[in-house]
């Protein structure tokens, strides 16, 4: 069922499940959301083969995918991901910080006056 061929990228992300259809295939590629070996894919007739890899935005996911074969059909799940190598990073767990996040530089109270400090102020100059 897999053929070691090239392969239209519009054609490989619809048999490898990326999309639901060509047509959206071809939008995401002519959109620049895939880059095939770190080169920006222009058109959907451009081609893939085994060994390519292809970083692919997706709703706010990066997906990097290593091409492993060419499609015949588009088949169930387990068929589609017969076609490429998941070597994407693990998406970072919500709601926690990043690692190497930098912290706040502002202390506590020392960033914007507040509403009531403003008011404070203002009656201090004599804007009644």
């Amino acid at each position: 069922m897999v053929t070691d061929a090239r392969q239209r990228i519009d054609k490989w992300l619809f048999f490898s499940r990326a999309v639901k259809s060509r047509t959206l295939a071809a939008k995401l590629v002519v959109a620049g959301r895939v880059r095939i070996n770190r080169d920006k894919a222009a058109q959907a007739s451009d081609t893939v083969r085994p060994g390519d890899v292809l970083t692919i935005t997706l709703e706010r996911r990066i997906f990097v995918w290593k091409v492993l074969g060419t499609g015949v059909r588009r088949g169930p799940a387990e068929e589609a991901r017969l076609l490429y190598e998941d070597m994407s990073p693990p998406p970072a767990p919500r709601g926690e910080a990043l690692p190497d996040a930098v912290p706040p530089l502002r202390e506590a109270g020392s960033g914007r006056p507040t509403k009531k400090e403003r008011r404070q102020t203002d009656h201090l100059l004599g804007d009644d």
